[in-house]
């Protein structure tokens, strides 16, 4: 292959009609202006100069050879924009994976200024507690039965967000109904409405607090998702316990009880991927998300 800087030599020889003006433009010295043109005559096997009195003049060969090597420094050129562009993170891809909850709550006004901030770059958003894989930025809730956690923490940065804590929802003439808070206990002997993935994080947590509390819950009906199993409370089948963060607003007739004794909450975290912690739209995620949750 031709070497590229020696073309730039050639051109810029041309374009300027002298070697000094030329050596002045690029910070060389004439001598190493002369050395690269020698070497590149050698390289073509072309004559691309003669002498003209005390200077040169550029053969057709080497008018030619500079005027063709136009587009390849106008593709350069190109390229030098996007690494550019890439170190901004104008353009390019960033995969954000999501569990249901925090992307009702967070992902839309993250979206939005990603969007506006860095209008070339293509945003993948996965929703992993069902499809999974591996995202640049994963928003996730901590579990501390994950095998996985220590390989996990070996290729990412990971930022905690936030606690959130779990509540029992119930409707507004059950006798729980306006009480400051419930002992997990005192539910024992209630009708449940399940509403997680049977191996999910969230479920796992809630039932070793049930079980630190001496019980294990009766659930009536199962489901797989906050919003049914609200739904599911509004029929006074049962009450169901979920994490805050996952209610959002309730239909009327419903309210909430805070859950102690113990307390569970399920610890919410963003993981960032190390090959891309220094993507300018990764950090931006980061920040918008803890702004988010202040």
């Amino acid at each position: 292959m031709l070497d590229v800087v020696r073309l730039r030599v050639l051109r810029a020889v041309i374009a300027t009609g002298s070697i000094r003006a030329s050596a002045a433009a690029l910070g060389y010295t004439p001598s190493a202006v002369s050395q690269q043109l020698a070497a590149l005559q050698r390289e073509t096997g072309l004559r691309l100069f003669e002498k003209a009195g005390r200077g040169i003049e550029p053969t057709d060969a080497g008018r030619t050879l500079a005027a063709e090597a136009e587009t390849l420094f106008e593709a350069l050129s190109q390229v030098e924009q996007v690494v550019e562009d890439l170190r901004a993170g104008r353009v390019g891809s960033l995969s954000i994976g999501y569990f249901g909850s925090a992307g009702e709550t967070w992902l839309a006004p993250v979206v939005a200024a990603l969007r506006a901030e860095f209008p070339e770059l293509r945003l993948d958003l996965r929703l992993t507690e069902f499809t999974g894989g591996d995202p640049d930025v994963d928003i996730f809730v901590e579990d501390n039965e994950n095998n996985d956690a220590g390989e996990r923490a070996a290729h990412v940065e990971v930022h905690r967000l936030v606690d959130d804590p779990y509540l029992a929802v119930v409707r507004t003439d059950d006798p729980l109904a306006g009480a400051a808070q419930v002992p997990l206990a005192d539910l024992a002997a209630r009708s449940w409405v399940d509403n997680d993935l049977r191996q999910g994080a969230c479920r796992r947590l809630l039932l070793t607090a049930c079980a630190r509390a001496g019980f294990s819950p009766r659930f009536a009906v199962e489901t797989h998702d906050y919003r049914t199993a609200i739904s599911f409370v509004a029929t006074g089948i049962g009450i169901t316990v979920l994490p805050e963060l996952g209610i959002r607003e309730l239909p009327a007739g419903l309210t909430t009880v805070p859950v102690v004794e113990p307390r569970p909450a399920r610890r919410i975290s963003v993981a960032v991927k190390k090959s891309a912690a220094e993507h300018p739209a990764a950090r931006r995620t980061v920040e918008l998300l803890m702004a988010l949750i202040r």
